[in-house]
């Protein structure tokens, strides 16, 4: 049975971690980090599995509770995918009460995920809009 928790002990965050270190996006993190972005992110929905006792999936979210969320780090691990837990992660993520007012959500993924956030709602309009990052590598060779 999966359960929705809000807040992650050591032993979860750990779990987090090496769920991280099988991702493209995600290897090669920190476990100080982790422990650091997990303290400070505005809303942290994770999902556990009570039978297995294990992390299977992990979402955060960054907002102001009323105009903008940013959804990162959407993460199902391997062996839960495709069996509806990246469906009841986003649901949780939606049907936040804490979330309830916010306005426009917004995520990052990649082209073959668009068809899966399409289903929730999520559209591509950026128009003439264009993403721009500053990552601090850059920033000290300036």
């Amino acid at each position: 049975m999966l359960v929705e928790i809000s807040h992650l002990n050591d032993a979860q965050i750990d779990a987090l971690f090496q769920m991280y270190q099988f991702e493209w996006w995600t290897r090669g993190r920190k476990r100080d980090d982790v422990r650091e972005m997990v303290k400070h992110s505005d809303e942290i929905i994770a999902l556990w599995d009570s039978e297995t006792r294990q992390l299977v999936a992990f979402a955060r979210v960054l907002t102001d509770y009323v105009y903008r969320g940013l959804i990162l780090d959407v993460i199902v691990e391997s062996s839960y995918r495709g069996r509806g837990v990246g469906q009841k992660l986003m649901k949780s993520i939606l049907d936040r009460p804490s979330l309830a007012k916010v306005e426009q959500f917004s995520l990052f993924c990649l082209p073959e995920m668009v068809p899966f956030y399409e289903k929730w709602g999520f559209a591509d309009l950026v128009d003439s809009m264009r993403l721009m990052i500053l990552t601090r590598s850059t920033l000290a060779q300036s």
